[in-house]
């Protein structure tokens, strides 16, 4: 076999010039001879010239020939014996050409395991590599290697990669968890607490790959969901269509198991009701015996709103996927939202369109109010392939009611004649069920039908045949003279299933047309011997009727068809012809059955019912295979039933910790060693005081707030050195966690409240020792209109970003807001009121009792804008009016600046290559290549700090985002003719292209 596998593969792969290039050998004189002679040679070895290049000293050759091999790969090309030649170069340096050997790696690991066994050790070194790509490929090629033996080694490997400090790195481990689990499933609850901490990951990179380990691995803990639940709805906009495909899947069967039926049909429905907090016991009971209204579980409604966006996704299964949560989870009154987007996928292609369909066509029979203002998008078209036709008639006659039956009619009119037999055929079905469930036209479809059996073409008249029998079932009595009718068209027809069902209508009502039945029956015994077994059986039954009704006339005729049944080929006819010998024609063996013959053959049968082949797909989750192909597929997890009494809500709830609060006096204590000037610290009274003032404080608390002001220096007392300042202010082993530096604590001095900044301020991926927080490089002075005066009646309102760290909250991104009253009224209880989106998290200002006319107040604010430059909407309220704000911060404003030194720059750099790497070469004005003024450029566009740097032309800036604290790295290197390249470095690659297109934009101009 192993030489006849080689002799196969070398036919292939020698066939010729093309293939020899393609395979990249180089052809020399001797190899031409020898493929010349034909396609025995001995003498030719394949792809000697990739193995050459492998084993070759220079890197450029190495690279060049993965390049090909990965090129081979692509193309369906077999190139496993290259493996050792691959292998070993493993352990190269060069980053590009480990990657394409991993590439290569991942696909033959499975199948050279034990050569790829031997570089375990190098994987295990790659794992620790400072580039992201590295780390992820590794932990790839790894979990391929399909060996129980590693299988510890894989564990170790999965668990640390869970803990890496790239997204991407924390994603592949997430991969890695489904294939560790298929390979030994006894790893399961190691498994499952690695996914626990990974459900925990807040980068949408990592959310669908570890929803769908989770799916895979254990699928039936629900209880891993309910804390991540209400981030998994927030995150899901943002997420890749795949990952947001696999989050509304598993969401979809977990809200059946956490909310009650929003389909309850003995409740009223009132999302709003609250029950009042002065409430006697009576009306209590006396509520509780009433139907209670159902009231809709907030986070069912989060998930809801959260999907409803998805709706305008550009990815069809992304659409899908919602349309199947909203069909499967929302109330009956909103589920009409997702007609319109599933109308919308059938501009796509066929394979999309006949998915679609199917789901519509489920949806249509339950809800046909849903499609019906569509009816035109389910016009069959000449171009429609014949799935797709079946599917827009099934729908069509779906929607068909008594409104627009005579559109649909005058449509399928056309239909009929359509070249496409198939079609054709499905579209007097179509008719036929429109005439069952209207039983106004069903006379018309009737006598439509009849007119069909005169059509030339024999498989329209054969489905008639079909259909009118089934509609004669129901009104056998008033139609006798289309059975006549049908009758003399038996000669004509030579459909075996059409001959069937005229014999077996005339058989059936044999009675009403006793004449022409005995010669009918005389004709199919010419010809019987000669007919399909279809046919052959329904003559056998058609002769027992008459025998039993009209035994004068057609008692030789059924001897003789019984006698040619006797010895017919086909053992289920003459099975049949014996028993109803047995039953019709008595003789001393018969039993007692034959006293029952005329009640069996003759016993009054019900009209069939003509329903949807899709009638019962319903009992399967819509867009899943399962629905696709009407039976239960392998993996496929069925929903559950609404529980009668919802499960507890706060399982959900997840644990904010509030920040630590100071005493005043302390408060005060740290504020003297604050080297400000005395201005400065006049100001700050002044603010403070006036902060006072809005706030109606007590006469107490005002004489404490003006002990704050600073007493004026001594010449001779030394003011406090930087190192000082940063030792009493922030002492880390006293508050802030192992392995943190000193970090700024910000004190708002209008409240005689400090928040500590707590360690999770910094993000957790940062593994270098940042030496604080520092503060902003510059402030612009510019501050941006909240209210019109005329718009707030009177209250103007103005904000400006501090860049300075949040008081509240150390993820919040903090906002000064300056109202001023520019009526001649009093204002009165000015305060923050309802927000937009639902989860956004605002640290509202305390209220301002009232406003004098032209009197003026600054308040601050958080906004936690979540890494992102959507607009944060609320109201902002008096006592007589609300009015619609909106805040919208620039991509700058989400940072705050970071001191580090150049050496833990560029190692914090290098761990943000590849994706996390943007970059655009420019052309900057002559002003901006210096020094100060394109530092001062930088810093008003973003909120970073300067990092130090021994190069003139290099520069350097460090942050970090408010929300995550993921690290920010910009380098500005000036070049010759004025050319500078930007380089930003972030795992939040959307922020930085966007502060790349602000910078390009800043620093090219004058």
């Amino acid at each position: 076999m192993l030489s006849m596998s080689t002799n196969n593969s070398s036919y292939n792969d020698q066939g010729g010039a093309d293939s020899a290039v393609e395979i990249g050998q180089e052809t020399t004189p001797t190899s031409n001879s020898g493929a010349g002679f034909g396609l025995f040679s001995t003498d030719f070895k394949k792809n000697d010239d990739l193995k050459e290049m492998l084993e070759n000293n220079k890197e450029s050759l190495k690279l060049e020939a993965m390049k090909r091999i990965v090129g081979l790969i692509a193309k369906g090309k077999n190139a496993s014996e290259l493996f050792p030649a691959v292998v070993k170069n493993v352990a190269s340096k060069n980053i590009e050409l480990k990657k394409l050997v991993y590439v290569y790696l991942v696909r033959y690991a499975e199948e050279q395991q034990d050569l790829a066994l031997l570089s375990i050790s190098t994987f295990q070194r790659a794992l620790k590599d400072p580039n992201q790509l590295i780390r992820a490929s590794a932990l790839r090629v790894l979990s391929s290697i399909r060996v129980p033996i590693i299988i510890p080694i894989m564990m170790l490997a999965i668990k640390e990669a869970a803990s890496d400090m790239s997204p991407y790195v924390r994603k592949t481990s997430a991969h890695a968890i489904q294939k560790l689990y298929s390979l030994d499933p006894d790893q399961k609850e190691h498994l499952i607490e690695v996914i626990e901490k990974l459900l925990k990951d807040k980068s949408t990179l990592v959310a669908g790959s570890v929803v769908m380990a989770f799916e895979e691995v254990c699928p039936e803990r629900i209880d891993l969901i309910h804390k991540n639940y209400r981030k998994l709805c927030n995150l899901l906009v943002d997420v890749e269509e795949w990952g947001q495909v696999v989050i509304i899947s598993m969401l979809t069967r977990y809200a059946r198991t956490q909310f009650t039926s929003p389909w309850r049909e003995d409740g009223v429905f009132d999302e709003n009701s609250e029950r009042a907090f002065y409430e006697s016991d009576e009306e209590k009971t006396r509520d509780d015996t009433e139907i209670k209204p159902y009231t809709m579980d907030p986070d069912h409604r989060l998930l809801l709103r959260n999907t409803k966006p998805l709706l305008q996704s550009r990815n069809t299964a992304v659409v899908m996927s919602v349309a199947q949560l909203y069909w499967h989870l929302a109330p009956r009154n909103e589920v009409s939202i997702v007609t319109k987007s599933l109308v919308r996928l059938l501009r796509s292609h066929r394979e999309v369109q006949y998915i679609v369909l199917q789901n519509i066509a489920t949806m249509s029979i339950q809800r046909k109010g849903m499609f019906e203002p569509y009816m035109k998008s389910f016009y069959v078209r000449s171009t429609d392939a014949t799935h797709i036709k079946s599917l827009k008639l099934e729908i069509l006659t779906n929607l068909a009611n008594e409104a627009n039956i005579s559109t649909i009619l005058r449509e399928f009119q056309t239909y009929v004649k359509s070249q496409d037999k198939q079609f054709a055929a499905g579209t007097i079905q179509a008719i036929g069920r429109c005439a069952t469930n209207i039983s106004e036209v069903t006379d018309t479809c009737l006598n439509g039908l009849v007119l069909l059996l005169s059509n030339r073409d024999e498989t329209v008249v054969a489905e008639s045949v079909v259909v009118i029998k089934k509609l004669l079932q129901a009104q056998p009595s008033q139609h006798s003279d289309i059975i006549k009718h049908m009758a003399k068209l038996l000669d004509n027809i030579t459909v075996s299933m059409a001959r069937a069902s005229i014999l077996w209508l005339i058989g059936e009502y044999c009675e009403r047309v006793p004449k022409i039945a005995p010669d009918v029956l005389r004709k199919m015994a010419k010809s019987f011997t000669s007919e399909e077994d279809i046919v052959k059986l329904q003559t056998v039954n058609l002769a027992a009727k008459l025998y039993l009704t009209n035994s004068k006339q057609t008692k030789l005729l059924t001897q003789y068809i019984l006698n040619l049944g006797k010895y017919d080929q086909n053992y289920d006819i003459r099975d049949r012809t014996r028993f109803i010998r047995q039953l019709i024609v008595p003789n001393e063996k018969s039993g007692a059955l034959s006293k029952y013959a005329r009640r069996i053959l003759l016993a009054p049968k019900p009209a069939p019912v003509l329903e949807s082949a899709y009638k019962d797909r319903d009992r399967y989750q819509l867009g899943t295979l399962s629905h696709t192909i009407n039976t239960k597929a392998s993996g496929y997890l069925e929903l559950s039933d609404w529980p009668a009494v919802a499960p507890d809500q706060s399982v959900r709830n997840v644990e904010v910790i509030e920040p630590v609060r100071i005493h005043p006096s302390i408060c005060t204590a740290l504020f003297h060693f604050c080297p400000d000037s005395s201005q400065s610290s006049e100001e700050s009274e002044k603010s403070s005081s006036q902060s006072e003032k809005s706030s109606s404080e007590s006469d107490i608390e005002q004489k404490k707030k003006k002990k704050m002001k600073k007493p004026p220096q001594k010449k001779n007392v030394k003011p406090p050195n930087k190192d000082r300042y940063q030792s009493v202010m922030c002492k880390p082993n006293s508050w802030v966690g192992p392995g943190f530096g000193a970090c700024v604590c910000v004190c708002d001095f209008s409240s005689c409240r400090m928040n500590l900044l707590r360690p999770h301020l910094f993000s957790r991926r940062l593994s270098v020792v940042i030496s604080c927080v520092s503060g902003p490089a510059f402030v612009p002075e510019k501050s941006h209109n909240l209210l019109h005066r005329m718009t707030g009646k009177g209250l103007a309102a103005q904000y400006q970003f501090t860049r300075q760290p949040c008081l509240y909250q150390p993820n919040m991104v903090s906002v000064q807001i300056s109202l001023t009253n520019t009526s001649d009224h009093r204002l009165e209880q000015i305060h923050i009121g309802e927000r937009s989106p639902a989860g956004l998290k605002i640290h509202c200002f305390n209220t301002i009792e009232f406003l004098e006319p032209d009197a003026s107040v600054t308040v601050s604010m958080g906004i936690d804008f979540n890494d992102s430059t959507q607009a944060a909407n609320f109201q902002l309220c008096t006592k007589e009016d609300q009015f619609s704000v909106s805040i919208q911060p620039a991509v700058g404003d989400l940072f705050l600046a970071v001191t580090m030194t150049e050496q833990d720059f560029r190692k914090e750099q290098g761990k943000l290559q590849g994706m996390n790497e943007c970059s655009a070469t420019i052309t900057v004005t002559a002003e901006n290549t210096s020094s100060q003024p394109l530092n001062r450029r930088v810093a008003a566009m973003a909120n970073v700090g300067v990092v130090p740097s021994g190069q003139d032309n290099v520069h350097r800036f460090a942050g970090k985002t408010a929300c995550s604290g993921a690290v920010l790295l910009v380098t500005v290197e000036l070049r010759e003719s004025s050319a500078a390249v930007i380089t930003i470095n972030t795992e939040k690659s959307v922020m930085g292209s966007m502060l790349l297109r602000d910078l390009k934009k800043s620093l090219a101009q004058a």
